[in-house]
């Protein structure tokens, strides 16, 4: 008998304005899938289906086995990583990692630890009492990821959270998830409209356009093949085989 995906999106549909969405999906236990696809396309909702922010017309998300179409977010056993917005200024970075423990910050000696550890773990030891404005836009986004790791949460979302920065840290940060997932058997769903994101931690990519998974499989595979003709638009002209 096979595993048991660790995620699957069944019949899930949803309407923004005049689009109407209708996705399926399932994701393996450990595995990270990239959703691909262009602006307005709907990876961002279906992120937001997942971890409950918004809730679909029909059908269900399953985690791990458990229907939990109706469940809050903070009761699902996921984390979401945003582009922005991540952190709250008033707070140190210690603070906003904490927050993903306990919303009122009362934390007991073990949490105290957990903090400082998943700080440690994004190379941000020590830097525990600085606030968002005393950190780069790279540490600010390890802070947002070292709370996600502080909830312990099976389901990682990550919606382009570092999109915004310079080429090499945005690489080093996509390195980071990964060893990260590999450490702690993280599932990981990406959202990015890069395919070399893709590329780089990706096992799995679903291709995502006008509201539907019109493609997914193992990512080279499904960037070599091309198919369907939206995945084709979306990516360009291929590279001429005399470039060099």
């Amino acid at each position: 008998m096979p595993d048991q995906p660790m995620l699957q999106v069944e019949g899930l549909s949803f309407r923004y304005e005049d689009m109407e969405m209708v996705f399926e999906l399932a994701l393996g236990r450990g595995q990270c899938l990239a959703l691909l696809g262009p602006s307005g396309a709907g990876k961002s909702t279906l992120l937001s289906l997942i971890a409950g922010f918004e809730r679909p017309l029909a059908g269900r998300v399953m985690i791990d086995g458990a229907d939990v179409t109706r469940w809050a977010p903070a009761a699902r056993p996921v984390t979401s990583l945003f582009q922005e917005h991540n952190l709250f200024a008033h707070l140190n970075a210690g603070e906003n990692v904490g927050l993903g423990l306990d919303p009122g910050l009362r934390l007991d000696a073990a949490q105290q630890q957990a903090v400082r550890e998943a700080l440690a773990r994004v190379g941000l030891e020590g830097l525990e009492k600085r606030r968002p404005a005393q950190l780069s836009g790279g540490q600010r986004q390890r802070v947002a990821l070292a709370r996600s790791l502080a909830r312990e949460k099976p389901l990682l979302l990550l919606d382009e959270p570092f999109s915004a920065l310079d080429p090499g840290l945005r690489l080093e940060m996509l390195d980071l998830v990964r060893q990260l997932q590999d450490e702690r058997g993280l599932t990981v769903v990406m959202v990015s409209h890069n395919p070399q994101d893709a590329l780089r931690i990706a096992g799995q990519t679903a291709f995502v356009h006008d509201g539907r998974v019109l493609a997914a499989g193992p990512t080279r595979q499904l960037l070599e093949a091309r198919e369907p003709a939206e995945l084709r638009a979306f990516l360009g002209p291929s590279p001429s085989p005399s470039a060099a």
